[in-house]
């Protein structure tokens, strides 16, 4: 078969010359190894950047570059490798042949580049398309071939021509696996394999060559001339392919090195671009939290005083008004007590849509200041706009929220600030809102209340009086206790005291407990003056245990807050200790809405007391919220009945009859009950008649100090309140008295200040 002059898979003529002494110029081979090398280099830096690049236009550039150095160093090294071909006859070159061999090389190549465009090919894929590139390398190889001529006829051998087109097509399939496995990596190691294979496609390259050349037989017709040929200086030419090659190869990494770094840097840029950008998230996020509330959404306390600052500032400058309302939810505790904190913060979002509800949307600032607190800001131009913003939150607040499957209705308490009237400040501003805040708590919650100067006067007041307080606990001698007698209505005499509290403060005289317990509680006070007054009033017992009084029992208020302390128990045995007072001569009073704050571990402490031997009474009866469910659980022995159902009685029908039912429901759950407030001796009368175990008040005597009691006791017992109606007749199980004498005049009792 003959092609472009070539014969392939033809025998022999029988007739010519078979030039046998043919070679190679070793510089020219050498030099062709190296370009080889040098495009297989090419090509894998090529594969590697249209593996990397993710612009389209940019892989197009780089498949064509790729192609153009390996199809470049293919034909180079076909070309340098036929130049380096030495035969005893003249040979030249055919330059349109040459220039399609040089058109097939880099239809091949752009095909190989190609096939690598795409990172996620099967094996039965590259090779089918090695077969392909190694069809259009051998094409390529052959057609330069034609374009020699000469004297003699070319005719190739079919198993080294077979051969160099296998070898041809193994060649490529390396060039694609190694190219494929080698466009991800860095560091070192990647480069030396980068250049090992570089030096095993340029050995493919060229043995696919030498084998073709192998393969090839000149024959020359009988009669030529067999001359050796004119030099035609082919070291040259081959030098001038090679530096043009290496050049356009070396140019080709070039810019590929360059374009690598200029791409990390571009990475490194959108790497650096990234994190800005999750900074600037970060930091978004971290304003968030530390300017608004993560339950309601609300501005919380920080990010309302950066808005408040701003504002104060506008309106100082534009002589505007603004108002400051501080809102708190009344009783909110109870919730989160009895459904728990989740329900709890159910109801605080719920709440927090009323109030954001109520307000003016763009002009008005609302903000949760922590638990159940809110406080808005409000531009003004007059008073009463606050008050009619409050009386609308007011009013929206008390909207039905549903709520753990029951319809919750709660209200809220108001205070109102206004700049500049009441202050110019941020500091000063919230600080008179508190204020109006806490007199709307005072005044029975759910109201609202303007700030007055007689607050701050109030509250600087407070704030003195709870300095001076800790300064009395800590033994200034300015704390007393006063005793008042309750009078037994079986025996006819004094069979127990009260202990009541008294401040002789320096500059505002004696204050009753009404003036400086509510300062105790709210500053953590309250435990270390009931102690005192435990310890002292044990200790007065004794001192009057030693005087012969030795029958009377002592009773002791306790705080609702003290009542909540696991250590209270141990206090006072402590107490009975010290004093070596008897426990069955201690009583410990506690109000019912004190027993009622938390049932279950109320019950615990008052049974612990009970261990001991204490006596316990339940004080202020009737104006708590007490069930009888629980009474007839807790562990007490009286009842104390509030001086508010004696105060119009005989007159009031009605009192008479609550006073009557409390009597038979203490008796019936085996209660002693003790009566306050007792002033006239019709007072005295009715409740001796209707069973009444104890009573106190101002008709038998006032508290009076620790020395005074005594001499009160003995003008009690002198002017007995029984000897009236004895004289009448002695009712059923009163005592027989003689007649009483004269009632002492005020000589002989003591009469302190009521």
């Amino acid at each position: 078969m003959e092609w472009l002059g070539l014969h392939f898979f033809t025998e022999l003529p029988e007739t010519g010359h078979l030039l046998l002494n043919c070679s190679h110029n070793p510089f020219l081979v050498l030099l062709a190894y190296l370009v080889a090398c040098a495009a297989g280099f090419g090509t894998l830096d090529m594969a590697e950047r249209v593996g990397h690049v993710e612009d389209p236009t940019a892989q197009r550039h780089w498949r064509w570059l790729g192609a153009g150095c390996l199809a470049g160093g293919i034909w180079s090294t076909h070309f340098i490798s036929m130049l380096a071909f030495q035969a005893p006859v003249t040979i030249h070159y055919e330059l349109v042949t040459t220039f399609v061999s040089l058109m097939i090389a880099l239809i091949a190549s752009l095909f190989a580049m190609q096939t690598l465009s795409h990172p996620k090919l099967r094996f039965h894929q590259y090779l089918l398309a090695s077969v392909w590139m190694g069809i259009g390398i051998a094409l390529m190889h052959y057609v330069g071939m034609s374009a020699m001529e000469s004297q003699a006829r070319m005719y190739f051998q079919t198993d080294l021509f077979l051969a160099s087109v296998a070898i041809a097509m193994g060649a490529s399939l390396a060039a694609l696996l190694l190219s494929n496995y080698l466009r991800n990596g860095t560091g070192v190691f990647h480069q030396l394999l980068k250049y090992t294979a570089s030096l095993v496609l340029g050995a493919g390259i060229l043995s696919m060559h030498f084998t073709g050349m192998a393969a090839m037989r000149m024959m020359v017709p009988t009669g030529a001339d067999l001359s050796l040929p004119m030099d035609n200086n082919p070291i040259q030419l081959g030098l001038s392919v090679a530096v043009i090659t290496l050049l356009v190869i070396g140019s080709s990494i070039s810019a590929a090195l360059a374009d690598k770094k200029l791409q990390h840097k571009e990475r490194d840029l959108r790497r650096v671009n990234a994190l800005l950008s999750e900074l600037d998230q970060a930091r978004a996020s971290l304003q968030q939290v530390a300017h608004y509330d993560a339950l309601t959404n609300l501005l919380n306390r920080r990010g309302f005083n950066q808005i408040f600052a701003e504002k104060l500032a506008e309106k100082t400058n534009a002589h505007g008004m603004l108002a400051v309302i501080f809102l708190d939810i009344d009783h909110f505790k109870r919730i989160n007590d009895s459904l728990g904190h989740d329900a709890g913060d159910q109801l605080l979002t719920a709440l927090a849509g009323h109030i954001k509800g109520s307000v003016r949307s763009h002009e008005d600032v609302v903000a949760r200041f922590g638990g159940d607190e809110f406080c808005l800001l409000i531009s003004i131009h007059h008073r009463d706009e606050a008050r009619h913003l409050a009386q609308r939150i007011m009013q929206r607040m008390k909207e039905p929220i549903e709520l753990a499957g029951r319809r919750m209705v709660m209200t809220t308490s108001i205070g109102i600030s206004l700049f500049p009237d009441d202050g110019l400040t941020c500091e000063e501003l919230l600080k008179t809102a508190d204020l109006a805040l806490y007199q709307s708590k005072d005044t029975g919650r759910n109201s609202l209340n303007f700030f007055s100067s007689n607050l701050k006067t109030r509250a600087f007041l407070e704030l003195q009086l709870e300095e001076e307080l800790r300064g009395a606990l800590r033994g200034r001698h300015q704390l007393v206790l006063f005793y008042q007698p309750i009078f037994d209505m079986k025996l006819g005499k004094v069979t127990r005291l009260e202990a009541l509290v008294r401040w002789q403060h320096p500059q505002h005289g004696l204050l009753t407990p009404d003036r400086f317990i509510g300062i105790a509680e709210n500053n953590g006070l309250i435990a270390e003056l009931d102690h005192w007054v435990l310890r002292q009033a044990c200790h007065d017992l004794s001192v009057l245990s030693d005087r012969g009084y030795t029958e009377l029992t002592m009773a002791v208020n306790c705080s609702a807050l003290n009542l909540a302390r696991d250590e209270l128990a141990d206090e006072i045995e402590d107490a009975l200790r010290f004093s070596g007072i008897a426990p069955g001569r201690l009583e410990l009073e506690v109000t019912e809405n004190a027993l009622m704050g938390n049932i279950s571990s109320t019950l615990a402490l008052l049974r612990q007391i009970r261990a001991l031997g204490v006596s316990l009474a339940i004080d202020d009866f009737g104006t708590g919220y007490s069930s009888l469910a629980y009474l007839k659980r807790l562990p007490l022995n009286t009842l104390k009945i509030d001086r508010s159902f004696i105060q119009d009685i005989p007159k009031s029908t009605a009192d008479i009859e609550i006073v009557q039912a409390i009597v038979g429901m203490a008796h019936t759950l085996h209660l002693q009950v003790v009566t306050e407030g007792v002033e006239t001796q019709e007072q005295f009368e009715l409740l001796l008649k209707n069973g009444c175990d104890f009573v106190q008040g101002y008709l038998l005597s006032p508290a009076v100090p620790a020395e005074a009691i005594i001499g009160v006791i003995q003008g009690i017992e002198m002017r007995n309140p029984l000897y009236p109606f004895s004289v009448a007749g002695t009712p059923e199980g009163a005592p027989s008295k003689e007649p009483a004498p004269k009632r002492p005049g005020p000589s002989s009792v003591v009469r302190p200040i009521r």
